[in-house]
């Protein structure tokens, strides 16, 4: 009689480090520059706190984001998952957990970020204002970033 082993829960990164823009969003209470918004997909999203959302949370999340659509294949995660961003300007990183559905990355396929030489394209994550700027002044927007499982 044969041995089976339970199935893993913990999702598995089979695509490795991503490159990609990074921008940021409010949600929650306010907090620095964010007025009072929703909780995001996940229902604990905070401006103030670290945290991102991210293109293929669900099905329905997918149908909206469709970052394939862009030639990007991201793995799904689900709400709390952690991704760790790098600023590939400044070098700086951040854990944070996933809270909310997006960017919707198909609208802007092509969109490059760059700071001197070094860039990235589409719209991958979103981080909220907190979290962005560990990395970042907030007034960039939008900065080239290396993606992975935190």
């Amino acid at each position: 009689m044969g041995r089976t082993m339970p199935e893993d829960p913990t999702p598995r990164d089979l695509l490795g480090p991503v490159l990609g823009e990074v921008s940021w969003f409010c949600c929650g209470a306010a907090w620095g520059p964010c007025s009072s918004t929703g909780k995001g997909a996940c229902g604990t999203c905070n401006s103030g706190s670290l945290q991102h959302a991210w293109p293929n949370t669900s099905d329905a999340c997918w149908s909206i984001t469709r970052p394939d659509r862009c030639g990007d294949s991201l793995s799904r995660r689900t709400c709390g998952f952690r991704h760790q961003t790098t600023g590939l300007c400044s070098g700086s990183s951040v854990i944070t957990t996933i809270a909310d559905c997006g960017p919707q990355t198909d609208l802007f396929c092509g969109e490059r970020s760059c700071c001197g030489s070094t860039c990235a394209s589409n719209r991958l994550i979103d981080l909220t204002p907190a979290a962005y700027s560990r990395i970042a002044s907030l007034s960039t927007g939008l900065r080239p970033a290396q993606i992975a499982t935190g």
